[in-house]
């Protein structure tokens, strides 16, 4: 029946409809994918929906079809479907369009970080072309050059898994790329995964016959290197068999002169050496068989040394040696005074430092630790090594995940024990250690938070020294590091950030010791991170906030005001009452400036501190800095309608008179008191009757000249 036909008709319109939205929705989901595959294929489906569009309009333009309507329902849905999809056609070409000029500017964006990235790759500083080419993919996914830019530079720090991994992404954006092959199979060469890197090469040799002269020679090297391999394998198999296990320190050093052995072989040698000194009996013979000539007299040893860019082999002997300079030094002095008077170990300690392979880097460490941690292992490093850059070198392990994080830092930590360590250090601070000192308290989230703790009380342990205090104090991007770390305290609540935000208060606190317009210029910013912290539930952070509060403070009035109203004085009362030497003496002391000019600050703490049960209680302390500031606090106070009176019934006119009358050592507590005393009985003349009956007039008169000049 016609009724039935025409449900039918409008049901499978429907499904169509239906299945072309699902198709479009998964146009523009792989449109927007990640995988540069599925991306490259939805972009060419769109372009061929597109052109299949725009051909069936011009057909419906120039071709006139008669038709009898049968069923309006199923032309109308017909119609609903061919304009619902128009539509979704329209926005996906609409979206295309967007996407193309977006692609224009992030290509563009892509390739000046490509260059940029090119630029640092050329001066050697692999890490930074590292970041720009990662920048770079981050507005392009699918650029090829620069995965294989990237991969190359992996290459260069040794990290050949991740070369490996972006010469497969460059494949993913052009299957033919014939340097993405190319440094994969060096990579994979490195790994000593001989098989995997002729593949790269064969590869090669198919996308480009023509380039067989040139990859001959890699075939032929990965040949070379696989026999070296197997013949260092049967070596090191003869070393470990036992047979030169038994010898004495003296054979096995003997054994180790043999000229014409592969590098394995002494290696092996190396760790049994290493294995046979126990005591300070072994060391002794290792010394006057003349065991560390061992890098003068054997050329192997000494080249897989000093190798700038070691492969495997040369940094296995590298990390033996390292092993073994520790057993023959470790408690034994003349052995350390030895090693160091070896050119070469004095010049490679600091690149294997800078190495960047984990392994030699936490071995060398481990050597320099034995000389740090006694005094005169600390002056053979002053002595014999060029300790200018070390501060710099030792910080950058704040990046470390591992061990060798905090192993750089107590070695850091000890040196800083030396004067001439600081003399040097004062050198290359502006220029090289301040910005990455900067550097990593700007990104305190990201690195080892330990260390950095560590490390940034190290620097305001260096402050002691006055010139590396004045050139901190004068650096601006420091004291903005330091307030990036503290606001991101709030956000991070973990016990190391904590101990990070411990010690840059300690820093600040050191720093503020000078007094310079850069300090000036933050009293305000500083004041607003340390009144917040004085509601923080451990404590030494608040006893640190109110140190900081306490220097900052007199370098502005403007930063008195922010304090103030944010209520700094009924804070300070508060930790006042609760008492500790350390806090009291901070808190008087941000009382004291606050109420020498602000009459607010005068009229809180006498509304805070009822009958100034605090200051008088503060003005019999031991420490003559309280009272002395404490009789200042109240003299300022005093001022106040009615404050003078509330003491009527107290025994301030004793106590004042006590300090001013000589007790006191220091001539500025005896001044203060004095002061106190003079503008009391000006405020309130009741408090002669009391000063009478101690027989203070006197004193008073005396200190008349001191109300006087106030």
């Amino acid at each position: 029946p016609p009724a039935m036909l025409a449900d039918r008709e409008q049901e499978e319109a429907f499904q169509r409809f239906l299945r072309r939205v699902d198709d479009i929705a998964e146009l523009v989901q792989g449109l927007n994918s990640p995988d540069p595959d599925v991306k490259e294929k939805a972009i060419s489906e769109a372009e061929k929906r597109l052109h299949d569009q725009e051909n069936s309009k011009e057909k419906e333009r120039t071709t006139v079809v008669n038709r009898t309507v049968i069923n309006t329902q199923a032309s109308d849905m017909a119609n609903a479907e061919a304009a619902n999809a128009d539509g979704f056609l329209a926005i996906l070409e609409k979206d295309a369009k967007e996407r193309a000029k977006q692609r224009k500017r992030n290509e563009h964006l892509a390739n000046a970080l490509k260059e940029k990235g090119n630029d640092a790759f050329r001066k050697g500083d692999y890490v930074t072309a590292i970041q720009r080419y990662t920048e770079g993919l981050e507005k392009l996914k699918d650029k090829q050059e620069l995965y294989t830019n990237r991969a190359q530079a992996y290459l260069k720090m040794h990290e050949y898994e991740k070369a490996i991994g972006d010469c497969e992404w460059a494949l993913k954006c052009n299957e033919k790329c014939i340097k993405a092959y190319f440094l994969m199979g060096k990579a994979h060469l490195e790994l000593k995964h001989f098989s995997e890197s002729r593949q790269c090469y064969e590869k090669v040799l198919q996308i480009d016959p023509q380039k067989g002269s040139l990859f001959k020679d890699c075939m032929n090297e990965v040949n070379l290197e696989e026999k070296r391999m197997k013949d260092e394998e049967r070596a090191m198999q003869e070393v470990e068999s036992g047979r030169l296990a038994a010898l004495s320190i003296k054979e096995l050093l003997q054994k180790l002169d043999r000229p014409d052995q592969n590098i394995l072989y002494y290696t092996g040698g190396i760790r049994l050496l290493t294995g046979a000194i126990k005591d300070c009996t072994e060391q002794t013979l290792f010394r006057t068989n003349n065991g560390f000539s061992i890098l003068e007299d054997n050329e192997v040893v000494r080249r897989g040394f000093c190798a700038e860019r070691k492969n495997t082999a040369e940094v296995d002997l590298s990390v033996s040696l390292l092993f073994l300079w520790q057993a023959v030094c470790a408690g034994n002095e003349e052995n350390q005074r030895l090693l160091l008077t070896y050119p070469d170990v004095n010049a490679q300690l600091p690149k294997l430092l800078s190495s960047g392979v984990p392994e030699i880097q936490k071995q060398t460490l481990a050597l320099i630790s034995l000389y740090s941690e006694n005094e005169n292992g600390r002056r053979l490093l002053v002595r014999h090594q060029d300790l200018t850059k070390w501060l710099q070198i030792l910080m950058t392990f704040v990046n470390s995940p591992d061990a060798r994080a905090s192993s750089a830092m107590n070695i850091l930590s000890n040196l800083t024990e030396e004067e001439r360590f600081k003399s040097r250090c004062r050198v290359m601070l502006s220029a090289d250690v301040l910005p990455l000192f900067t550097q990593l308290l700007a990104s305190a989230k990201l690195v080892n938070q330990a260390a950095l703790a560590h490390c940034i009380g190290i620097m305001g342990n260096l402050c002691a020294d006055v010139v590396i205090r004045m050139q901190m104090a004068k650096c601006k991007e420091c004291w903005q590091a330091c307030l990036k770390l503290v606001d991101e305290c709030f956000d991070v609540c973990t016990h190391k950030y904590q101990e990070c935000l411990f010690a840059v208060l300690g820093l600040m606190m050191n720093l503020l010791l000078e007094s310079n317009g850069i300090i000036q210029h933050f009293a305000v910013d500083i004041t607003g991170r340390c009144m917040p912290l004085l509601r923080e539930k451990d404590g030494r952070i608040v006893t640190r906030a109110m140190g900081v509060l306490s220097r900052i403070l007199p370098a502005s009035s403007s930063a008195v005001e922010e304090a103030v109203k944010g209520g700094v004085v009924k804070k300070m009362i508060k930790f006042l009452k609760a008492g500790g030497q350390i806090a009291s003496s901070y808190g008087i002391k941000t009382l004291s400036v606050c109420t020498r000019s602000n009459r607010q600050a005068q009229e809180d703490l006498v509304m805070s501190d009822k009958k100034f049960t605090v200051l008088l209680k503060l003005l019999e302390s031991e420490n003559e800095m309280i009272v002395g500031n404490a009789a200042f606090c109240l003299g300022q106070c005093l001022v106040v309608p009615g404050a003078a009176m509330s003491l009527l019934n107290s025994n301030v006119v004793m106590i004042l008179l006590k300090h001013a009358g000589g007790d006191a050592t220091r001539t500025s507590v005896q001044e203060n008191a004095a002061i106190a005393l003079g503008k009391l009985c000006v405020a309130e003349p009741r408090h002669i009757v009391q000063l009478r009956k101690l027989n203070g007039l006197a004193i008073l008169n005396s200190s008349m000249k001191y109300v006087d000049s106030t």
